[in-house]
């Protein structure tokens, strides 16, 4: 067998049904030949960013390895902003990328590709002879899902038309396992909870399995605390008459006087990150419990009294045990008052800023979450519309959303969107975007999505502006005018690239948009006009951390 037919019939043998990429002389026959195996769809993508931030969309949903390939050169280079998005996301991606013939130093695409990949921070695998190419592979595969970041595997074009005898290396064992906890960690971490007044549990996409999600709720009862999340961990109790919401930059007002009045901080596969604890602000004086299954994650970024190195359903279920065993009463602070608390605020009680050329950004977005169907995927751009997005609109649980803003980098929601709507074909897809992420990476990828029958809605918050730098620029009384641009209709864009478009100027335009979105026949684009003054950012109580920059 020919080395690309041979990594081309490995990657399916390993289970790799989806693959996004873009051909070139050095893929290109790998390519042509998987496609030829019945067990595979391939998305080929407009740009070689856009096919590895759809891996990396893909990975985040399935929670499995998501692959791409790209070819040499100038191929892997325009992967370096998703490639470092994908590592700092920790996306578990393998991308397959050819390079240049190993003997001709002077071809034109040659350059030092493990020094291109070595700045990204992604994972280099060499494929070292055309006899250990699948192997190679399957040690990229192993290495992704172990690492959860990117790993690139390296392959140069002159080993494609070489024969090997192709073995296929059965995929490893399951690595993942429950990790019971140190006795003595639950020691010290038990005591200082059993004193806790009041105490709140903290949970982020590390405890969203279903069976830590159930002990997580059941050590928060057990206790008397309330119950909130990361920002990744949104919606994961979702219903519970003690939510909090989102703990951190973007706490509603109750869940930040819950916060300020808390004692004790029971963390559970979160990373408490400067914007969950606001730059250490929402942690300070308070005893912190961290829970996690890699002690790397552990005092990363705040120094914590007890830390547990385990499985968040373990620790949570054993605490509970000893706690009952010392006859510990619970705490009050999960009390009737903050239940009533919880169930009477609303975001939506704000003045509405909506004129007759611009719809209030929290109004659409509003009626923008309760128009799509419940059981979707949710993806997010960067912009400065993105505090308002994480607001307003939600995901069902945590495994469906996507939050590709960890480079700061702006257009890099869609193309995500697209690979996160491969992994989960059964729900439509939302990606929120700004218009200046939208024509720097959305536009290119959206008949991406129409040439492969995504069920895609593209909601642009649409200021004509670069947003944050707008903001920058009126901030200081200077004229904003060079962060302003006069687009073309971007529903006209998306009906001639073969999806739809709607165009909401107002609120009484919000009807024809539900109605778009209920008679969606294919990828669809809402262009909704706001008005780049008034978009509300606001530090509403003085303690949230710095936004991040979102370019």
């Amino acid at each position: 067998m020919k080395v690309h037919a041979a990594l081309a019939r490995s990657l399916a043998d390993h289970g790799v049904t989806t693959l996004f990429g873009l051909i070139g002389d050095a893929n290109l026959f790998m390519v042509d030949a998987y496609t030829r195996d019945p067990r595979t769809t391939y998305v080929g993508a407009t740009h070689e960013a856009g096919a590895v931030l759809m891996a990396g969309g893909f990975a985040s949903v399935t929670n499995d390895v998501g692959v791409a390939t790209v070819t040499q050169g100038p191929g892997l280079t325009n992967t370096v902003t998703a490639l470092i998005e994908g590592v700092r996301n920790r996306f578990p991606v393998v991308l397959v990328a050819g390079d240049t013939p190993t003997l001709d130093k002077h071809h034109f695409h040659n350059i030092d590709q493990r020094e291109v990949v070595a700045c990204t921070g992604a994972g280099f695998e060499q494929v070292r002879s055309p006899e250990t190419a699948v192997a190679d592979l399957a040690t990229a595969l192993r290495r992704a899902r172990a690492q959860r970041i990117p790993i690139v595997l390296n392959v140069p074009s002159d080993y494609q038309w070489r024969d090997v005898e192709y073995n296929h290396l059965a995929p490893d064992p399951e690595a993942h396992q429950s990790v019971a906890p140190d006795p003595r960690a639950l020691d010290r971490a038990v005591g200082i909870i059993a004193s806790a007044k009041r105490p709140i549990v903290l949970a982020g996409v590390g405890a969203a399995d279903p069976l830590a999600r159930a002990a997580v709720v059941r050590f928060a009862s057990r206790i008397g605390a309330p119950l909130a999340t990361t920002l990744k961990g949104k919606g994961l109790f979702r219903g519970d008459a003690y939510d909090l919401g989102v703990f951190g930059t973007l706490s509603n007002p109750v869940c930040v006087d819950a916060i300020l009045e808390s004692d004790c901080v029971i963390a559970f596969g979160a990373s408490l990150n400067k914007h969950t604890t606001s730059n250490g602000r929402y942690l300070g004086g308070k005893s912190v419990v961290h829970c996690d299954v890699s002690p790397a994650n552990i005092g990363r970024y705040y120094r914590v009294d007890a830390p547990i190195v385990g499985d968040a359903g373990v620790a949570a279920d054993t605490m509970i045990e000893w706690l009952d065993e010392a006859e510990i009463e619970p705490s009050s602070f999960r009390s009737d008052d903050l239940a009533a608390s919880i169930s009477a605020y609303s975001p939506a009680d704000f003045q509405d800023l909506s004129n007759e050329d611009t719809v209030d950004i929290r109004t659409a977005l509003i009626a923008l979450d309760r128009a799509c169907p419940a059981q979707r995927l949710l993806v997010t751009d960067g912009g400065r519309f993105w505090y308002q997005a994480m607001t307003y609109v939600n995901p069902p649980d945590p495994r469906s959303l996507v939050v590709p803003i960890s480079f700061g980098s702006i257009g890099l929601g869609v193309g995500t969107a697209i690979g996160a709507s491969f992994a989960a074909r059964d729900r439509p897809t939302l990606v929120v975007t700004g218009d200046g992420g939208f024509m720097l990476g959305g536009l290119m990828e959206f008949n991406t999505a129409v040439r492969n029958d995504a069920d895609l809605i593209v909601a642009v918050c649409n200021d004509g502006s670069y947003g944050a730098e707008h903001v920058q620029f009126s901030s200081r009384g200077m004229d904003p005018g060079i962060s302003m641009f006069e687009w073309p209709s971007l529903a006209s864009i998306a009906t001639s690239l073969g999806g739809h478009g709607v165009t909401v100027r107002n609120v009484a335009d919000l009807e024809a948009m539900s109605d778009a979105i209920d008679g969606r026949r294919g990828p669809l684009v809402i262009d909704i006009k706001i008005d780049p003054t008034h978009v509300p950012n606001d530090d509403s109580h003085g303690l949230s951390a710095p936004a991040p920059a979102l370019r």
